[in-house]
């Protein structure tokens, strides 16, 4: 058991720094200060609606790539409520993918 957890705490570490690269260079076309701008509007008890820059952001995001996190762990591992952030785009007044 003393060897496992060591393991599972480095294993974390690598998927918090992997996370943390991917979103600072930009995941499906959004950048990371896109996802800071819509980061109210999908985290915590009480969302604000989106601004104007997220929706700019979400707008030129690809919606099938962020929609193909939806079902991820990274979402919540990072604060995003997942149901909040499938509402974004009607939100935004932007037509979600039909499977998503």
């Amino acid at each position: 058991m003393n060897f496992y957890m060591p393991s599972v705490t480095i294993h974390a570490l690598a998927a918090l720094l992997l996370v943390t690269s991917a979103m600072a260079a930009g995941i499906c076309n959004m950048s990371s200060e896109g996802f800071d701008e819509c980061r109210p509007a999908v985290t915590g008890p009480s969302p604000i609606d989106p601004t104007a820059a997220c929706c700019s952001a979400l707008e030129a995001a690809d919606l099938p790539c962020l929609c193909s996190y939806r079902s991820s762990p990274l979402l919540p591992s990072i604060g995003i409520n997942p149901d909040l952030a499938l509402q974004l785009p009607r939100e935004c007044n932007l037509s979600p993918p039909a499977n998503c």
